[in-house]
């Protein structure tokens, strides 16, 4: 078993910001991360582009540079790569931790490499690695995919895109410039206002224009190998389909909270781990949360320019203790 005196969860721009601080207050640290570093970010569609601005996604004093007002995902890549660098983190990359719980005033976690024992705990996993589901037939097939990386491979292939957001309305762009047959449903009734006001005219213009084919107020009943049925005004109807963008959204791994014994919150939009806004301290002693897990089910509340910011409120807290 190796002991340290804090580890983090998580390597994404939240939980580095964490070690940065953790660092400098000269407390034994541990990041454990089941991919690479930012490893969501990684996940991004290749050219993604940020909401933020680069001042507003940089961590620690380290500055993020670019021409462009916001950058790219590569961009982000490339500048968390280097705040790593720069502050020498002590990060074990491509361990998953498996389990977890509370012993006596320990943390002891189980990992896919190693055991673990720590004081402090700062779990900053995110949201993006799970996926919601539609509870629907046909669901797990490999036709059907979550996340959306690059259109080129669905040249002259019928694609069905689930969603109304911004990542829908983003990939459902990307694959019909690559020569793709797109369908997009979405159940509610018009486009959702969270999507962006640069991109959305683009895409009405493309369903104007029949090079999308858009349906409201539809929901996915079933996807079979060669199409997939929809239910729309109360009449069901196929669609010809060759593969299944579900993007509709990703959650907190509640279980593995739970398994320490944090107690959720239901507010107005789910779920959410119980916390103390001022020290992100959850209801477990010495047990802290950072970045959009904390949102819960509402990822739209916290990002990486306002997680960021986590990491100094847990660590002084942890000072305050010691």
């Amino acid at each position: 078993m190796t002991t340290v005196e804090a580890i983090v969860i998580g390597a994404g721009p939240c939980g580095l910001s964490a070690a940065i601080e953790l660092k400098k207050n000269n407390i034994d640290y541990l990041v454990i991360e089941k991919g690479n570093v930012v490893d969501a970010i990684y996940n991004y569609p290749t050219h993604q582009t940020f909401f933020s601005s680069s001042e507003k996604l940089s961590i620690g004093d380290f500055p993020f540079i670019t021409e462009a007002h916001k950058p790219k995902r590569n961009q982000a890549l490339v500048y968390y790569r280097e705040v790593v660098k720069h502050y020498d983190l002590n990060i074990h990359t491509y361990e998953e931790v498996t389990s977890g719980r509370k012993e006596d005033d320990s943390f002891v976690l189980e990992t896919s490499k190693d055991t673990y024992k720590c004081k402090y705990l700062i779990v900053a996993t995110g949201y993006y690695g799970q996926p919601n589901l539609l509870d629907i037939p046909g669901e797990k097939k490999d036709k059907v995919f979550h996340y959306f990386k690059e259109a080129h491979p669905y040249f002259n292939q019928n694609v069905l895109v689930i969603g109304g957001k911004n990542s829908s309305v983003d990939a459902a762009i990307e694959l019909e410039k690559a020569g793709a047959g797109v369908t997009v449903v979405y159940r509610q009734d018009a486009y959702s206002k969270s999507v962006k006001p640069w991109v959305l005219p683009q895409f009405d213009s493309l369903v104007k224009n029949e090079q999308i084919t858009m349906h409201f107020n539809t929901e996915v009943k079933d996807i079979k190998d060669k199409y997939v049925v929809l239910e729309k005004d109360g009449k069901t109807f196929e669609v010809p389909n060759d593969f299944v963008f579900a993007m509709i959204g990703y959650h907190p791994d509640y279980r593995f909270l739970q398994s320490f014994g944090i107690e959720l919150n239901t507010n107005a939009f789910g779920v959410a781990p119980k916390h103390d806004k001022e020290t992100m301290e959850s209801n477990v002693d010495n047990l802290y949360i950072a970045g959009v897990i904390a949102a819960g089910n509402d990822a739209n509340t916290i990002f990486i320019e306002n997680g960021r910011f986590h990491g100094i409120q847990i660590v002084k807290d942890i000072v305050k203790k010691r």
